[in-house]
């Protein structure tokens, strides 16, 4: 029987953390409704993993897919910024309600540890860089208000109920696996895509504004310490990145070089609730769950590309 549960398995992040366990042998469910995940995703290992597919806002599934789990690594979710602007109320209702059913299926389980994937976008502009994971969130967005929203009940859980948690907020995370098909894409696999087809990438706003872009290889890392990490570490949140800033005509220019084309972007206004620039201090994450960085920017990209033209 599977002891590691993934919600939200088939997507991205969630599709490298289901590798990376085979990979040390661990038994692994997923839960997936697929609306954002991709069966593909999952299509080399399907023989050697349990996989449910159903909502994280159904009780009789959830309680189905925490028996006999350990640990939950908690990646289902509505993503994109640009989605939630658009419609808050989705948004609200998986990532925020389904994750409060998350927590209480897991608690009546018997679950030792929830792993809650948040992200930078709770930090909003604010201007000191870089974040520290103690500073003020000033949420622009619906996805952000969810995602610090569920931070707050992964620690509430811990305090009154004893479930050890951890929340990780990721910045600007790129690989492997990432759809550049969806019309919530993340800007590099959206860069790749126009660049290999000889289309302009576009730019909102000057394309001065900056990412700590980090390869999936080191949130894959950081969710798996967390198995491991002291108990003194729960109920905490932790920043995953490398701690540097790229500006996105830099990314634009690496990835044309990088790809051999010379093609220019074009410009378009800036998008609500994006924010200008996100950098973050990852020295809470070394010390409490012993992780670091393993994979720089420019070698997750050097491996983004290769693996992007051999798919």
């Amino acid at each position: 029987m599977a002891d590691h549960l993934i919600t939200g398995g088939a997507g991205f992040i969630g599709s490298n953390i289901v590798h990376a366990l085979l990979a040390e042998g661990s038994r692994v469910r997923v839960l997936d409704n697929f609306s954002t995940g991709r069966h593909e995703n999952l299509e080399a290992v399907k023989d050697r993993i349990e996989v449910i597919e159903g909502d994280l806002c159904d009780v009789d599934t959830l309680k189905q897919a925490m028996a006999g789990i350990r640990y939950v690594f908690h990646l289902g979710a509505l993503p994109s910024v640009i989605r939630s602007v658009r419609a808050p109320m989705p948004t609200h209702e998986v990532n925020i309600t389904g994750t409060l059913r998350v927590l209480i299926e897991a608690r009546d389980a018997g679950v030792e540890r929830v792993v809650f994937s948040s992200s930078s976008s709770v930090y909003g502009n604010t201007a000191v860089l870089p974040k520290q994971e103690d500073m003020r969130p000033m949420p622009l967005s619906p996805y952000a208000i969810s995602k610090l929203t569920g931070e707050h009940y992964m620690r509430v859980f811990h305090e009154l109920y004893g479930l050890q948690t951890f929340c990780l907020r990721y910045f600007n995370v790129f690989g492997p696996r990432q759809d550049p098909q969806s019309q919530y894409a993340a800007v590099i696999p959206l860069f790749m895509d126009a660049l290999t087809h000889d289309r302009p990438p576009v730019i909102f706003g000057d394309g001065e504004q900056t990412r700590d872009f980090t390869f999936v290889a080191n949130v894959v890392e950081g969710n798996l310490c967390c198995r491991t990490a002291p108990p003194e570490a729960a109920g905490g949140v932790y920043n995953l990145a490398c701690g540097d800033r790229t500006s996105v005509n830099d990314l634009a220019t690496g990835l044309a070089r990088a790809l051999g084309k010379d093609i220019q972007p074009v410009y378009e206004p800036p998008r609500p609730g994006d924010v200008r620039d996100s950098q973050a201090d990852n020295a809470r994450a070394r010390e409490m769950l012993q992780w670091a960085p393993s994979v720089d920017f420019n070698e997750g990209l050097r491996r983004t590309v290769e693996w992007f033209l051999a798919h």
